[in-house]
């Protein structure tokens, strides 16, 4: 029993590992794309669910699509209703694994990673080299499945292994279970899925029929039971997380696996009957040991396809539902961070996309900001100069804690070459937005220098005072609209405002010395107005660094 433990133990390693580096290799090669598809494509739950079906069909990943869809609803990219319907497509997308196993590939299987190491690991073409992780990955994937094959041979002819397969198709309530904790400790539904084929083609003879090793009666219960166990891959996506809705968004994924697996129960015989009508009949060529892997693959596929259609009318009551078990409504975080989440991490595409939400909500901070202590300096009012102080320390905050989750990007996984531009871009977008606010507390300082020395401009000065105040917010508004949706138009109009920040900026100054000259203004005013030019010709500064970063991409 030790070599066979080993060699599943091994044999599942070499699976999962297969699997993980298909999913990387085509998140390289599409992930950009695939984001974009997903954010962009759910406008109602049918194109959610073909949505769905189609990226996890790719990926070959229902976890990390239904991960990308909590990220997306944390961010407020997309809402509950959306993601039940790409939830309900994952599910189908996820059997194609168990159906490519159904094919004997195992034969080639060293053949088909040979052929993958080659591109992966010695030709220079991005693209080559990704598809050749991808087939690489493939081979090992079934690599692992043989071993498992070969080392599980000597179950078909142990009696206690055989007894409790029995005792399982007795009870298809302790078969859920089986399948529940199997994928929860694996965190593969695909994984747990391709054991169960792998274990049930083992042959034993019956009465005198070749008969597999577990029958369909029993494996169709642990199949019911991997798909509710998949479902806590969602939960560990929302810890840390006090957005309801990414929560809501876990809790559908798993009373529709729940809800699924109670009526493929109470319509147990019929839904037999149903696979065993659309698999290959047992012929003299074909025993049934060797059509299991087929009829569990199309059990798996029809299982989702028909939870499905049943639940797809009743989107709305599963929302409803949900929101009734985790009541109340999504308040903003006063401090910190909104939307960084550390779970999607080996999506790159996704994580860079829930930075670009972080900044452009750092950005409307520092815009708020800004907008105060322009009403301060021309009331001269200081009132709220410890808010200003507080929400300069939450800049600095959010600055450092984006850049700790791009360094943990970076070390976590490899990136392409567009994506390693757009994360240094991000970093310096970050440390401009926190400058930005470290100039408006500059700009209170100097209101309380004013109060102190009791200095007062001219209306005229007021007046040019607020012009260029309102320069810079435009700027600051216009950064914020091209930040998120790669705002090529808004950023190009933040340069064009920089360059009459300039000229402005050099006519005011020249402005505000005839005034001291004609005495309307104090002298002690110079260098007051000269330090408020300064700060607001750095913020516009800033703002034109932000404009360039988006430009980056145009």
């Amino acid at each position: 029993m030790k070599e066979i433990a080993f060699g599943v133990l091994g044999g599942l390693a070499l699976f999962i590992y297969g699997m993980n580096l298909m999913s990387d290799g085509l998140k390289k090669a599409a992930g950009e794309r695939l984001r974009k598809i997903l954010e962009k494509l759910t406008s109602n739950p049918i194109m959610g669910v073909l949505v769905g079906l189609f990226v996890t069909a790719v990926i070959q990943s229902s976890s990390a699509t239904t991960v990308m869809v909590v990220g997306f609803v944390t961010a407020g990219l997309m809402t509950l209703t959306q993601a039940i319907g790409v939830i309900m497509g994952a599910n189908i997308g996820t059997t194609i694994t168990a159906q490519l196993i159904a094919f004997n590939i195992g034969a080639y299987a060293y053949l088909i990673a040979a052929i993958g190491f080659v591109l992966f690991f010695f030709v220079k073409k991005r693209n080559l080299k990704h598809i050749g992780q991808v087939i690489f990955g493939f081979g090992v994937l079934f690599i692992g499945l043989e071993i498992m094959s070969s080392v599980l041979k000597p179950l078909a002819e142990n009696p206690v292994f055989r007894g409790w397969i029995v005792d399982l198709g007795k009870n298809p309530i302790v078969g859920v279970l089986v399948g529940t904790v199997m994928t929860f400790v694996i965190q593969s539904s695909s994984a747990t899925i391709g054991v169960l084929q792998r274990i049930a083609e083992q042959p034993i003879v019956v009465d005198g029929v070749i008969k597999p090793l577990i029958p369909l009666t029993s494996a169709i219960p642990i199949l019911f039971g991997d798909n509710i166990g998949t479902t806590i891959t969602a939960w560990l996506a929302t810890i840390g997380s006090t957005n309801r809705n990414a929560k809501r968004t876990a809790l559908v994924h798993t009373l529709f696996n729940v809800f699924g697996t109670i009526i493929g129960l109470v319509l147990f015989q019929y839904f037999i009957q149903f696979v065993l009508m659309i698999s290959p009949k047992v012929t003299a060529s074909l025993t049934e040991a060797s059509i299991i892997k087929r009829q569990i693959a199309n059990a798996h596929t029809s299982f989702n396809l028909l939870n499905t259609l049943i639940w797809l009318p009743f989107t709305g009551f599963l929302a409803f539902l949900v929101k009734k078990i985790i009541p109340g409504e999504d308040t903003s975080i006063e401090r910190g961070t909104k939307y960084l989440d550390y779970h999607v991490l080996d999506n790159p595409a996704v994580a860079l996309d829930l930075t670009t939400k972080e900044l452009t909500s750092m950005a409307v901070v520092a815009r708020d900001m800004l907008a105060q202590v322009r009403d301060n300096f021309i009331s001269g009012n200081t009132t709220n100069s410890t808010l200003v102080s507080e929400t300069e320390e939450n800049l600095d905050e959010i600055q450092q804690e984006v850049v700790h989750y791009l360094s943990t990007l970076v070390s976590q996984v490899s990136l392409t070459e567009e994506d390693s531009r757009r994360l240094a871009d991000l970093m310096h977008v970050a440390g401009d937005i926190e400058r930005i606010g470290d100039h408006c507390v500059n700009i209170i300082e100097l209101i309380d220098y004013n109060n102190d020395e009791k200095i007062r401009f001219s209306e005229n000065a007021y007046e040019e005072i607020r012009e260029v105040f309102n320069l810079a917010l435009e700027m600051l508004n216009d950064c914020i609209s091209a930040l998120p949706q790669d705002g090529f138009a808004d950023a190009h109009k933040v340069l064009e405002l920089e360059q009459r920040m300039d000229i402005l900026e050099k006519q005011l100054r020249t402005n505000h010395i005839e005034r001291l000259n004609q005495g309307l203004c104090s002298p002690k005013s110079a260098v007051s107005f000269a330090e408020l030019m300064k700060n607001l010709e750095r913020i516009a500064d800033h703002c034109n660094n932000i404009a360039e970063a988006v430009l980056d991409r145009e």
